[in-house]
C-alpha cells in the first residue's frame, strides 16, 4: 500500500516494484533479454522475493542446486549478498555464486533507495573443473555425476559480456522505474488538484447560489423601498387634504365668530366654540405641515436608499455573473485535471 508522509508526499520506503512498473512489461523485457543474451534473470523486491518468473534458468540451478534445502538456502544467501553489494555500489555487481557460476545483481533504485534488484547470470567464464563441482554436489546432497554433467551444459560467456548485460538491465529497469514514479507523482498531484478544484467548485457554486439569492432579495428590497415611497406620496396627498380641511374649518370658525358677534350676548357661547374651532384648525394645519416635512425627509432618505440599493443590485448582479463565470472556469480546469489523472494512470 502506497503511504504518504506528513507533507502529503509519497513515502518511497512504502513503494513496491509493482507500484512503479508494469510487471507484465517487465516480464516480457526480462524474457527477451534472457533469450537474446543467454543470461538467466529474475526480478526480486527489497525483501528478496520474486516479482517475476525466472527467465532462462539453467537446469544446473533450478533442478539441481535449488532442489535441496541446503541449496535453496545457499542460493538465497548468495543472492542477498549480491543484491546488498550492488545496492551499496549503486550499480551492477558481478560475482561468483556459492555453486561456482558467474552471477550479477542490478539494483533497482528510486531516489537513491533500493526497491529491489534484477538477479541473473548463471554462466561460466571457462570450462568447469569437475572436482570442484563434485565437491559442491556432495555439500548440497545432489547426484555428483548429474551435477557435473549439468555444469558442462552451462553457457560460457566473457565477463565483459556479463557486465554489459547487467548494465543494460540496470539502465532499462531504472529508467522504467523513474518513468513509473514520475507518473505516480503526477497521478498524486492531479488527484489532489482534482479534489481541491472540486471543493473550490462546490464552494463557488454555493457562492453563486447565495449571490442569486442576494440579488433576488435585493429586487424584493427595491420593490419594498418603492412601495414605501408610494405610501409617502399617498400620505402627502392625505396631508394636503387635511390642510385644505383645516383652512376651510378655520374659515368656518371665522364666519361663526362674526355671526356670534352680531348676535351679541346671545352668541357669546357660540363665539367661544368658534374660537376653539379656529385654534384646532390652526393646530391641525401646523401638525399636517410638520408631518409633511417629515414625510419629505422620508422620501429624500428613501430616494437615497433606492439609489444605493440599485447600485448594490447592479454590483451584486455583476458579482453573480463573475462567480458563475469563475465557477465554470474552475469546472473546466477540474475536468482537465481529471483527464491528466487518467493519462497518468493509463498503462
Amino acid at each position: 500500500m502506497i503511504k504518504k508522509n506528513s507533507n502529503g508526499e509519497i513515502d518511497i520506503d512504502s513503494l513496491e516494484i509493482k507500484d512503479v512498473m508494469d510487471i507484465t512489461i517487465l516480464q516480457k523485457f526480462q524474457d527477451n533479454f534472457a533469450n537474446s543474451t543467454n543470461l538467466a534473470s529474475v526480478t526480486v523486491n527489497r525483501d528478496g522475493k520474486s516479482v517475476t518468473k525466472p527467465s532462462s534458468y539453467t537446469n544446473f540451478c533450478s533442478n539441481l542446486t535449488q532442489s535441496t534445502t541446503t541449496g535453496e538456502s545457499r542460493c538465497a544467501e548468495s543472492h542477498k549478498k549480491g543484491g546488498e553489494e550492488a545496492t551499496r555500489l549503486g550499480k551492477p555487481y558481478v560475482y561468483t555464486c556459492h555453486a561456482g557460476l558467474i552471477d550479477f545483481a542490478a539494483p533497482i533504485l528510486l531516489n537513491g533507495k533500493s526497491i529491489g534488484s534484477i538477479l541473473g547470470g548463471q554462466v561460466l567464464l571457462s570450462d568447469p573443473v569437475e572436482a570442484n563441482f563434485r565437491k559442491i554436489a556432495t555439500e548440497l546432497g545432489v547426484n555428483e555425476d548429474e551435477y557435473v554433467k549439468a555444469s558442462n551444459n552451462v553457457n560460457k560467456s566473457a565477463e565483459k559480456n556479463v557486465q554489459a548485460g547487467a548494465e543494460v538491465l540496470f539502465i532499462v529497469a531504472n529508467a522504467l522505474v523513474k518513468i513509473g514514479y514520475e507518473g505516480l507523482l503526477i497521478s498524486t498531484v492531479t488527484n489532489n488538484l482534482a479534489d481541491n478544484f472540486s471543493q473550490i467548485s462546490a464552494t463557488m457554486e454555493e457562492l453563486a447560489a447565495s449571490s442569486i439569492n442576494v440579488s433576488s432579495n435585493q429586487h424584493v428590497l427595491n420593490d419594498e423601498i418603492n412601495r414605501v415611497k408610494d405610501i409617502s406620496k399617498e400620505i402627502n396627498t392625505i396631508l394636503d387634504s387635511i390642510k385644505s380641511i383645516a383652512d376651510e374649518t378655520k374659515m368656518l370658525g371665522l364666519n361663526a365668530a362674526i355671526e356670534a358677534a352680531r348676535a351679541g350676548d346671545a352668541g357669546k357661547g357660540f363665539g367661544v366654540v368658534a374660537t376653539e374651532i379656529r385654534a384646532l384648525s390652526q393646530s391641525s394645519k401646523e401638525t399636517a405641515l410638520t408631518i409633511s416635512d417629515l414625510t419629505k425627509k422620508i422620501q429624500e432618505s428613501v430616494d437615497k436608499t433606492l439609489d444605493t440599493a440599485n447600485s448594490t443590485l447592479e454590483t451584486t448582479e455583476q458579482q453573480t455573473s463573475a462567480i458563475q463565470e469563475v465557477s465554470a472556469n474552475i469546472q473546466e480546469v477540474s475536468t482537465l485535471a481529471d483527464s491528466l489523472n487518467d493519462m497518468a494512470n493509463s498503462k
